[in-house]
């Protein structure tokens, strides 16, 4: 079908967040059609992972992403510590849940940040920038990184990401300010007529569709759709806290947005009760006594900051990885974004697709290659 006009954007655009290559067919600046292309930053992560041992696959998973590494880390050694049966020490397991619940901190008050800045709002955005500022101070300190922690092994944890007591009630006291700058940062949102013009009945992705295109993450549960991991049982450590799965029912801009602040509220609520209840410090972090064994491909899920992080891979019997598959929530929640950009107007484009905190790094990892027969 043919369109009045053709806006393309990217793959290098200044509202972009990570490079895509983004077509919006138009007729009088309301988008009819969209494709939305990726695969600009592909390096065939899971090919260079094959026949490699497991330890080494660990490292090259952190790399996949500097904004979600420590959850690519944990789901990697999960698939190990599992196909062969290596014990887990508990207070490795509260260390790395608390980890990655700083991490979803971070992770969520960056894309405040970056929504702020593709609304054009730069007071705002700094203002979340500030607000990210102490929770990456307190990853560096506890892991001595501030984007690759290093922080799981399989077997446990690395020794320098141990928690020690002393440090507990400063590292609560500073989660207590990072809270109460985070509801003022929410008020101030809510309260502006500006910001809630733009973000508010934009976008909408209904319930139906969410489900049909398997949005996942907080894209999914903007749009009323169950899809915490962390509460299906697949990630045990988290039966040990109290915290609520939150669901918006609108499924606009404003909804997934809403439901990231909130979450944040969620994460504090684990990292305290995580810090408070940790096991005791002469316990062991890290299981040295463990053999490895061939297993045939596993699957292993977690709750990473964008959604469901699937990782999936066996061993031979000389040790070496086999069969790996990496599967990143991006893939389904841009999906869905470039379902629901027909309708809108072409300034709501970028920010309808930042709405969904896409990670290209971690989507483009392989590429699929048509032979044709001549």
């Amino acid at each position: 079908m043919k369109y009045e006009g053709e806006i393309a954007i990217g793959p290098v655009h200044p509202t972009m967040l990570e490079p895509h290559r983004l077509r919006l067919f138009i007729e009088d600046e309301i988008i009819k059609d969209a494709e939305l292309v990726i695969g600009v930053n592909y390096r065939g992560i899971e090919l260079i992972m094959e026949g490699l041992p497991p330890e080494k696959i660990s490292i090259l998973s952190e790399k996949i992403c500097g904004i979600c590494s420590h959850i690519h880390v944990w789901c990697n050694v999960t698939v190990t510590e599992r196909g062969c049966d290596i014990e887990v020490p508990e207070r490795a397991e509260y260390i790395r849940a608390i980890v990655e619940e700083l991490e979803r901190l971070h992770s969520h008050t960056l894309l405040f940040g970056h929504a702020f800045e593709v609304l054009g709002f730069e007071t705002m955005a700094f203002r979340a920038f500030m607000i990210r500022e102490p929770i990456m101070q307190i990853l560096g300190e506890i892991t001595g990184g501030r984007a690759q922690y290093s922080c799981p092994i399989i077997g446990g944890i690395r020794p320098r990401c141990n928690i020690k007591e002393s440090k507990i009630p400063a590292l609560l006291e500073r989660l207590d300010k990072f809270e109460e700058k985070l509801k003022k940062l929410l008020e101030r949102t809510i309260n502006d007529p500006m910001i809630m013009a733009r973000v508010k009945d934009v976008g909408v992705l209904d319930k139906k569709t969410a489900k049909k295109l398997h949005a996942l993450g907080p894209t999914a549960r903007g749009s009323g759709v169950h899809s915490d991991m962390r509460k299906m049982g697949q990630v045990p450590v988290y039966d040990n806290f109290e915290f609520e799965e939150i669901l918006f029912d609108d499924g606009d801009v404003f909804s997934r947005l809403a439901v990231r602040f909130y979450e944040c509220f969620e994460s504090v609520k684990i990292i305290r009760q995580g810090l408070k209840e940790l096991p005791n410090l002469d316990e062991k972090i890290y299981n040295p006594n463990y053999e490895l064994k061939p297993f045939k491909p596993i699957d292993v899920y977690n709750e990473a900051q964008r959604g469901q992080v699937y990782y999936s891979y066996g061993l031979d019997e000389n040790g070496r990885v086999r069969q790996v598959k990496i599967r990143t929530p991006t893939a389904t929640n841009l999906a869905c974004m470039e379902a629901i950009l027909p309708g809108h107007h072409v300034s709501d484009a970028e920010l309808i697709i930042a709405s969904c905190d896409p990670c290209f790094t971690c989507t483009d990892r392989m590429i699929v290659v048509e032979e044709k027969k001549v």
